[in-house]
């Protein structure tokens, strides 16, 4: 989308923007990804790509980097967009689930569901942030 914008994040070192009000509902992004096999998954997780991968397929095994901004969206527990993965096509797909305004950062809650409060692996960190 034309209005979507990538710059520095509140939350953690780049973000996805909108330079316009977008409605709740509206898909936003729809990006093909690479997948990685397990090994694969294994070797990146050692490497700076690891903050960037989701993991991937029926079994959660595998993993993927999205192209577009897919990869950049920062996480919050409170998310205004949500993510859905289509295994078979290797895409995923952004959505928004609240009114967004403009200027405001979307964000995907990365245990994929918008409202989950599970701590995600970097919790502690963010805690620190909001402190």
């Amino acid at each position: 989308m034309p209005y979507l914008t990538v710059a520095p994040s509140p939350k953690s070192g780049k973000g996805v923007f909108t330079t316009k009000s977008i409605p709740a509902g509206t898909v936003i992004e729809v990006s093909p990804v690479l997948v990685f096999s397990a090994k694969e998954r294994k070797d990146i997780e050692k490497t700076k790509l690891f903050d960037y991968i989701f993991a991937w397929g029926a079994r959660q095994r595998m993993a993927c980097i999205a192209l577009g901004y897919v990869s950049l969206y920062n996480h919050d527990y409170s998310s205004n967009c949500d993510y859905e993965m289509d295994f078979d096509n290797n895409f995923m797909t952004i959505k928004t689930v609240k009114r967004i305004k403009k200027g405001e950062e979307l964000c995907i809650n990365y245990n994929a569901s918008p409202d989950d409060k599970t701590p995600v692996w970097f919790h502690d960190k963010i805690k620190d942030l909001t402190a």
